[in-house]
């Protein structure tokens, strides 16, 4: 499994900044299957403790100006040690079933008009694993993943 933590080019202004994604070899009869992980629920207070719209800069498309997307996107982000726990839990439960760890930062100031993964419409395609109702799930982050079958070659063509 090949696990690559990209480090901050620079300080970062707030600890939870970081991305996470997997990549499952075999999942819904897709192989390869990238799944963007985030924080599910936050305490108000987080929304609080930063101002959070001072970490959004301008939109990439003049068209989208909602800034409760990008403030979502930077709320289910990580900090470094959750990061850690993550990844060092999905290396013990799931070592044989994925190929890939991904992290990153966050790049600020996060553009405008965003949309959260939390925001994601469930589709034929389009859908979210909940680490909390797996039994064997132990760490106390709400931690859920995105994943978009639409993206990845089937295992068997039809």
């Amino acid at each position: 499994m090949d696990i690559t933590v990209t480090p901050p080019t620079s300080p970062l202004p707030i600890d939870r900044a970081f991305c996470l994604s997997m990549v499952i070899k075999s999942f819904k009869g897709r192989r390869n299957v990238e799944v963007h992980l985030f924080r599910a629920r936050w305490d108000d207070s987080a929304n609080s403790q930063t101002d959070l719209d001072s970490l959004i800069g301008a939109p990439f498309d003049p068209a989208h100006t909602d800034h409760k997307g990008s403030r979502t996107v930077i709320l289910e982000s990580f900090t470094d040690t959750e990061r850690d726990l993550i990844i060092n839990y999905l290396k013990e439960q799931y070592s044989t079933r994925l190929t890939a760890i991904r992290s990153m930062p966050l790049t600020f100031p996060v553009p405008l008009g965003l949309t959260g993964l939390s925001q994601a419409q469930v589709s034929k395609n389009i859908g979210f694993i909940e680490f909390e109702r797996i039994p064997s799930y132990s760490l106390e982050i709400p931690l859920k993943g995105l994943y978009d079958l639409s993206q990845h070659p089937p295992i068997v063509e039809g």
